[in-house]
């Protein structure tokens, strides 16, 4: 299968829980589906259609650090302008709150569109990841041609919930995977699981088995390092779709 493998590094991201606002700004250990569309939207310069469009992606960072930031709060004022006899519209109030980043990102990013690599080449918008302060490069933009293999690796992806029985670890999340931009911005939701600690080669590693369970093949990517004599492993997800690729 041929795929557009891109990578790209940055300073700092944050993926913020959607439902924090006040006080503390946590973030998710891997960027979310949804962010994704959005960086790929960037990229081509206009929002695309997402079905059919599938994606895998490693994500990885030396670590995660606290920064103090602060916002403005606007309220409507009950006082006047000195000297006027207009009523203030707004008043500020700072309100300082702490804001988890993730420190060195790189992500290494696979989509089932290689007709996209000159837009990868020569993005329409600056290119970020997260936050619109969080600026990226890319390091690499390519087309590579995946293989299938009865065994893998996985390490630092996002993978479907299920996976979870598979691998014996990760931890369980639930993510925005699509915004609606036609119907104001409406949320859809999926659970997946992070594996972001250690290596497990699947089926040789795989803690318990399951007979409902597939156990590959797998698209694996050639030009990754070869451990036990396997490749990384991929899963593709989807932004809207729910047939597996």
């Amino acid at each position: 299968m041929r795929v557009l493998k891109v990578v790209a590094e940055g300073v700092t991201t944050s993926f913020r829980y959607p439902h924090f606002m006040l006080e503390i700004h946590p973030t998710f250990e891997m960027p979310p589906p949804a962010t994704l569309y959005g960086h790929i939207s960037s990229a081509l310069g206009e929002w695309f259609r997402p079905e059919g469009v599938r994606f895998a992606y490693t994500f990885t960072t030396v670590g995660k650090v606290t920064d103090l930031e602060h916002i403005i709060l606007l309220a409507p004022s009950k006082g006047k302008l000195r000297g006027t006899k207009l009523p203030k519209v707004l008043e500020g109030r700072v309100n300082p709150f702490k804001r988890e980043l993730l420190f060195h990102p790189k992500l290494t990013l696979y989509i089932n569109r290689p007709e996209w690599i000159d837009a990868f080449r020569s993005p329409r918008y600056a290119v970020v990841l997260g936050r619109s302060q969080d600026l990226f490069t890319y390091t690499s933009v390519e087309i590579i041609e995946l293989e299938q293999a009865e065994r893998a690796y996985f390490e630092h992806t996002l993978l479907p919930h299920e996976m979870a029985l598979q691998l014996g670890r990760g931890i369980t999340v639930t993510m925005p995977r699509f915004l609606d931009y036609h119907r104001n911005r409406a949320p859809t939701w999926g659970r997946y699981v992070i594996h972001n600690r250690g290596r497990v080669l699947l089926p040789d590693e795989a803690p318990l088995r399951f007979s409902h369970l597939q156990y590959g093949p797998y698209w694996v990517d050639p030009t990754t390092p070869e451990v036990k004599g396997a490749h990384r492993g991929l899963h593709f997800l989807s932004f809207v779709d729910e047939e597996p690729l």
